[in-house]
């Protein structure tokens, strides 16, 4: 069998690229490969309730764009015929293989949320994804709010996240970005209205996605992507995906979740109870210590707790 990487998904049909030869091809999927049997070491097998465990299940699996595929192009019909083993796996934005995600916040319209940055964090570093933040729309808001936004991000600057700002309809700020992209599949990401599109655009022109303005009345944006596309860019490919404004852990036990803070894992030896805190009532907590003496800001030691409720409240499902 050949082997190619899914670079377009439209409904059932995918545009599929021969990774020997780099030709492009329509292709179907067998129907047969929607169902396989999956060992609890599989890429494809994930838990995904509170009580059930990995085992050996038979699940159905669908290609998606990323996905690195063997195909048969004998007969008539181009058809995919098996999945390789995916070394990372998104559900929103539902992409594979992924090396990097640039997170795309604006400034304003809408609002930037230190919440929402924190979630998707947590859930790019319990994937395994380097993130990379890009703040779009600085030319919409007031230069002292914009100088305080900026100094409110440097924390996340100093323990080691790439931050971009970017005015997009203007190129402000898009030809530093170019470096970013080479030898990666990376991916846009970020709440609906946030300039995703705009931003790909200004990286590449030719392409003139549509756009459309923010609908006030709802204060989020009207996404037109219709399909998910890799792009080809400075030697590597861009996702741009459908936006979405909800997010959910696939994190089912609270005391998972520290380990998605790597400012918390970098100082946690010192804890008291070292690996055993949570951060929380503990005494000798080194992290809570931090927060008290402003080395790790308030906020954001205050969404960790949210985010340690909203698992332990999320509802069961079977």
């Amino acid at each position: 069998m050949k082997k190619a990487f899914i670079k377009k998904m439209i409904s059932n049909q995918y545009t599929i690229v021969d990774l020997e030869t780099g030709r492009e091809m329509i292709a179907g999927a067998r129907g047969k490969l929607r169902y396989m049997r999956l060992d609890e070491e599989s890429s494809f097998n994930k838990q995904t309730t509170k009580k059930t465990k990995k085992e050996t299940v038979i699940l159905q699996i669908s290609p998606k764009v990323g996905d690195h595929v063997l195909y048969d192009d004998r007969e008539d019909q181009i058809l995919i015929t098996e999945i390789l083993p995916r070394k990372n796996d998104l559900q929103r934005p539902d992409v594979a293989n992924i090396d990097q995600v640039l997170l795309v916040f604006s400034a304003i319209n809408p609002d930037f949320s230190f919440h929402l940055l924190d979630k998707f964090l947590v859930i790019m570093n319990q994937e395994r994804l380097t993130p990379v933040l890009i703040i779009s729309k600085i030319d919409l808001i007031d230069e002292r709010k914009l100088e305080q936004l900026k100094k409110d991000l440097h924390y996340y600057h100093d323990i080691g996240y790439e931050i971009y700002y970017v005015n997009s309809k203007q190129r402000i700020g898009i030809d530093v970005l170019s470096h970013v992209f080479k030898n990666k599949l990376t991916v846009l990401a970020g709440q609906t209205g946030v300039g995703k599109s705009t931003l790909l655009n200004a990286l590449m022109p030719e392409l003139d996605l549509k756009t459309q303005e923010i609908s006030y009345a709802l204060g989020r944006g009207k996404h037109t992507t219709r399909h998910t596309e890799l792009y080809s860019y400075n030697e590597g490919y861009i996702v741009d995906t459908p936006g979405f404004s909800k997010i959910e852990f696939q994190i089912f036990h609270a005391d998972e979740l520290k380990a998605f803070y790597p400012d918390f894992v970098m100082h946690s030896d010192h804890c008291r109870f070292k690996g055993d805190c949570m951060h929380l009532s503990e005494p000798g907590c080194e992290i809570k210590r931090r927060v008290e003496t402003g080395l790790i800001p308030k906020s954001r030691y205050d969404i960790y707790q949210l985010f340690i409720n909203e698992i332990k409240e999320q509802k069961e499902k079977y």
